[in-house]
C-alpha cells in the first residue's frame, strides 16, 4: 500500500511506545488516525502530541484482550472515519520469569493481550476492511520474541510465537482469497519503551506473583531496552514494510541469520540457540 496520504489509520498500544510513535508517523504521512490504548493518562498524551501535529485523529480507551471493546472500536473508527485502510496491532504486555513457577493468570493476561489482542483486531477489523474493497493493510507486533526462543520468558515467547502464526496465517488466507490487503509481521528486537512496566495496566482479576525468577527478568529487561532501538525507528521501518508490501520487518539487520542458524539447528535435531533481542 503506496499511498498513504488521507487514508485511515487504527493503531493499538497507542499511548506509548512503540504504538504512540505510529500514531505520530502515520500522522505526519497525512493519515486520519486512530489511536487506542487501555491506559488513559498516556492515551491522553498522545493525543495532545497529534493535536500539537495538526492531524485528523480520534482516541478511544480499549482493553484489546476484550473482544467486545475491540468490536465497539472498530465500530467508532468507521463512524467516525468511514473506513480503515491500516490496521496495526501493537499493544502488549510482559510477564517474565521460569515457566513452572508463573502463576495461571500470567499466561492469561499475556495471552488475552499478546494473542487474542490480535485476534479480536482482526475479527473485528478486516471483515469491514475486505467489504470496503479498498486496499489496506495489517500489521501485528509480533517481536523478536514470535521468532526466537529465550529462557525466563514463557508466557511471553508462547503469545508471540503463536501471535506470528496468526499473522502468517492471515496472509495466507488474505492471498487465497485475492483480497488486496497485505501483511506485515513486525519482529523488533530491543525498544526503549516501558514494556519491562507492563504490569501497571495488570487487571485486579489477574494478579501476579513477585517471586525471585519474575523480578530478575524485569531487571533485566528494563536494561535491555534501555539501551534500545527508539520507537521512532521502528516507525519507519513499518512504513517502509506497508509501502514495500513486506511480510517481515526486523529491526535488527542481524536477524535473517540468526534465522539460518536457528533453522539449520532445527534440522540437526538440535535446541536453536538464544539469540539476543537487540
Amino acid at each position: 500500500m503506496e499511498h498513504l496520504e488521507g487514508r485511515v489509520a487504527v493503531v493499538t498500544g497507542a499511548g506509548s511506545g512503540i504504538g504512540r510513535a505510529l500514531a505520530l508517523r502515520f500522522a505526519g504521512e497525512g493519515m486520519r488516525v486512530v489511536a487506542a490504548d487501555v491506559e488513559a493518562e498516556t492515551l491522553e498524551q498522545t493525543a495532545d502530541l497529534l493535536g500539537a501535529a495538526a492531524a485528523e485523529f480520534t482516541t478511544r480507551l480499549c482493553d484489546v484482550a476484550d473482544p467486545r471493546q475491540v468490536e465497539e472500536l472498530a465500530e467508532a473508527s468507521y463512524d467516525t472515519f468511514g473506513a480503515v485502510h491500516l490496521l496495526c496491532n501493537n499493544a502488549g504486555v510482559f510477564a517474565g520469569g521460569l515457566l513452572w513457577e508463573r502463576p495461571l493468570e500470567d499466561f492469561t493476561w499475556v495471552l488475552g493481550v499478546n494473542l487474542w489482542g490480535v485476534l479480536h483486531g482482526i475479527r473485528s477489523f478486516v471483515p469491514r476492511m475486505l467489504a470496503g474493497s479498498d486496499e489496506g493493510h495489517v500489521v501485528n507486533t509480533v517481536s523478536a520474541a514470535g521468532l526466537f526462543d529465550a529462557p525466563y520468558a514463557g508466557a511471553y515467547q508462547i503469545s508471540k510465537f503463536a501471535a506470528f502464526a496468526a499473522t502468517e496465517t492471515l496472509a495466507h488466507d488474505l492471498a487465497a482469497v485475492g483480497a488486496p490487503i497485505g501483511v506485515t509481521a513486525l519482529c523488533p528486537g530491543a525498544v526503549d519503551t516501558g514494556i519491562a512496566t507492563s504490569a501497571r495496566n495488570r487487571p485486579a482479576d489477574l494478579p501476579g506473583r513477585a517471586t525471585p525468577d519474575a523480578e530478575f527478568v524485569e531487571q533485566m529487561l528494563t536494561e535491555t531496552t534501555g539501551r534500545g532501538a527508539h520507537p521512532d525507528e521502528v516507525a519507519g521501518v513499518v512504513v517502509e514494510a506497508v509501502r514495500a508490501g513486506r511480510f517481515l520487518a526486523f529491526t535488527h539487520p542481524g536477524y535473517p541469520a540468526r534465522l539460518v542458524e536457528q533453522a539449520q539447528a532445527r534440522m540437526a535435531g538440535l535446541l536453536p540457540p538464544v539469540v539476543a533481542y537487540e
